[in-house]
């Protein structure tokens, strides 16, 4: 039900510094943009909390209207944050391993740790260790990886989002699917991914007018009212994008409505939710920028929590019980997305690997009808942009178009 950043390379992401006249060609430094670290942190606290309220929910109708609204929009801010982040996406070598080492690479380990995990807290035993089968949060790794091989042929779609739309709907259709690489999810939310690819900079600063901000904040607390009015009346399973209609129990016709339905009502949350974020420098905006390692580790304590009784205790299902438990859930992604964090997991997860890939600027593409790469849409080689993966943790290139 979760997420991870992707990064791009647009203007209204990262500022290149300037480079002197001559200069050997090499990815240029970039400045984070504030803004979409404190976005990306925010979010990740609110999956947190999500995770938190789970075990709550039971016989709670205020706790189930809050945990909707949440997964109305949190998954879905982090996929139009991936995609507007991967629009300077190309079948580059440099991209390309950067998406393997930043995107691969923890899916698989972090797949193989939570099928051991599994298999501890007796969940399921005998469950198989497999890379076609994402477990718990690990989806999101497998959907971001699908995502971003794809932007180029994004690009190249005349109407990107209604194509995306119907590739959505259709999906709610097809209960034969199946678990591989959990596509209902991966085809579900890829209409926030393409959505997050045609937004242009522009798009993004209307967000920062004061009053688009007034105006999202009653808008939440109508969304709240209805959320809780809704609770005895919707499977707010929809939100999760894991089902076919039928699954869900309703009849195969209404997928597509829903589809249409959530997806307005996930882009104008959303849009509230980012219009909330402040643009500038702020205590946690470094923090954004550790978002993926600190959303995979979190759901091991997560899981350990559901399931080792830590909510067997009365006074967490009354007011004071669970707001302790929302504060405890922020105090935790915050602390796991500090900068040491980050730091020892990548040294100890990507640095090992450089050896096995050549080194990216010496590579060139074969292309068999002899045209130079610039002349190819899908192999542009830009050796002064530096990669960028991961809806979670990223850092942030300059934009430009192929």
């Amino acid at each position: 039900m979760l997420p991870t950043h992707a990064t791009p390379a647009t203007d209204a992401t990262a500022v290149p510094e300037p480079r002197s006249a001559g200069a050997t060609a090499r990815p240029a430094p970039t400045r984070r943009d504030p803004f979409l670290d404190n976005a990306k942190y925010l979010a990740i606290v609110l999956v947190a909390i999500g995770h938190a309220w789970e075990p709550l929910r039971e016989g709670n109708r205020s706790i189930t209207a809050l945990y909707t609204l949440v997964y109305a929009f949190h998954m879905p801010v982090f996929a139009v944050i991936a995609g507007h982040l991967s629009r300077g996406f190309e079948a580059s070598p440099r991209k390309l391993a950067g998406l393997l080492k930043r995107t691969a690479l923890p899916y698989v380990v972090f797949e193989t740790a939570y099928t051991f995990f599994t298999r501890w807290t007796s969940e399921d035993p005998d469950r198989p260790v497999t890379l076609l089968d994402p477990l718990y949060l690990t989806w999101f790794l497998a959907a971001l990886f699908l995502w971003r091989l794809t932007t180029p042929v994004w690009r190249l779609v005349r109407r990107p989002l209604p194509v995306a739309l119907t590739i959505a709907a259709l999906a709610t259709l097809t209960p034969s699917l199946g678990n591989d690489l959990d596509l209902q999810r991966v085809l579900q939310f890829l209409p926030y991914f393409v959505l997050g690819l045609v937004l242009k900079p522009e798009h993004i600063h209307r967000l920062h007018h004061r009053r688009t901000r007034l105006l999202a904040v009653p808008l939440f607390a109508g969304a709240l009212a209805f959320a809780y009015w809704a609770v005895p009346r919707m499977n707010y399973a929809w939100f999760f994008h894991n089902d076919s209609a039928t699954a869900l129990g309703a009849p195969a016709w209404s997928g597509p409505i829903m589809t249409l339905a959530t997806f307005g009502c996930s882009v104008i949350l959303s849009a509230a939710f980012l219009a909330l974020v402040p643009r500038g420098r702020r205590w946690f905006t470094a923090l954004g920028a550790g978002t993926l390692y600190a959303y995979l580790l979190h759901g091991f304590i997560a899981q350990a929590a559901e399931h080792g009784d830590w909510y067997a205790g009365p006074w967490l299902h009354h007011p004071a019980g669970e707001a302790t438990v929302t504060v405890l859930a922020a105090t935790i992604m915050t602390t796991l997305c500090a900068p040491a964090v980050q730091r020892t997991l990548r040294g100890l997860l990507e640095r090992p690997l450089r050896w096995a890939f050549r080194d990216a600027d010496t590579v060139s593409p074969v292309i068999s009808d002899g045209s130079r790469p610039e002349s190819n849409p899908l192999i542009h080689l830009r050796v002064s942009d530096r990669t960028t993966v991961g809806c979670v943790s990223t850092v942030h290139s300059p934009a430009r178009r192929p």
